[in-house]
């Protein structure tokens, strides 16, 4: 018990502060006519978290320790990526003055990847905190500590859409969901130059 509590703490320390994949995530619920509809964006949110997951349990931590360079590489490969992302969210918000369209499934899934598994900002806080946590744990308690975490992020990310549909429900106009790219376009910029604080810092 103690275990899962520790898992599930650590877990929603990560995933609630409000970051590019939760806007995402919540976006799909407000603009898809029904929660259903926003299901590839949550399942591939959740497959992408579970394999980061995994992969911080299963040793990447130790292989960030060992090649500082790398983390250094990620930090300006992710500034350069959600400076982009930034920059294409912001022009398609301030282009168009009508409810946006809702994303298709591909789209969705496409974008979901890319703010999940392609998001090294994302990367280097599982590996920080779940992979060095984990190791305190052998066996049965490290199995407990992944699958709880894992367990988590997919309650999360469905809560998350269907928040987003019920707030999309009333949102005929558009504007909250223009808000919303905006916001998530500045938590990008925001995020980019904390990485190349952290890159110029080391």
């Amino acid at each position: 018990m103690e275990v899962m509590i520790h898992a599930v703490v650590l877990a929603f320390g990560l995933i609630l502060p409000l970051g590019v994949q939760n806007v995402f995530i919540f976006n799909q619920g407000l603009t898809q006519k029904k929660y259903l509809h926003a299901l590839p964006a949550v399942v591939t949110a959740g497959i992408s978290d579970t394999l980061l997951i995994g992969a911080a349990v299963g040793g990447m931590s130790l292989i960030l320790v060992q090649w500082p360079l790398l983390t250094q590489v990620l930090y300006a490969a992710g500034c350069l990526f959600l400076l982009y992302m930034a920059w294409g969210l912001w022009r398609a918000s301030a282009s168009s003055a009508e409810a946006p369209a809702a994303m298709s499934a591909g789209r969705q899934v496409a974008f979901a990847a890319s703010v999940s598994i392609l998001n090294p900002h994302a990367l280097l806080d599982t590996v920080a905190v779940i992979g060095t946590s984990s190791i305190q744990y052998e066996g049965i308690e490290r199995m407990y500590f992944t699958m709880t975490t894992m367990a988590v992020s997919w309650v999360w990310f469905l809560g998350l859409a269907g928040a987003g549909r019920l707030v999309g429900s009333n949102d005929h106009t558009g504007r909250v969901r223009h808000a919303l790219d905006r916001l998530s376009a500045l938590i990008m910029v925001g995020l980019a130059l904390m990485m190349c604080w952290k890159l110029l810092a080391s």
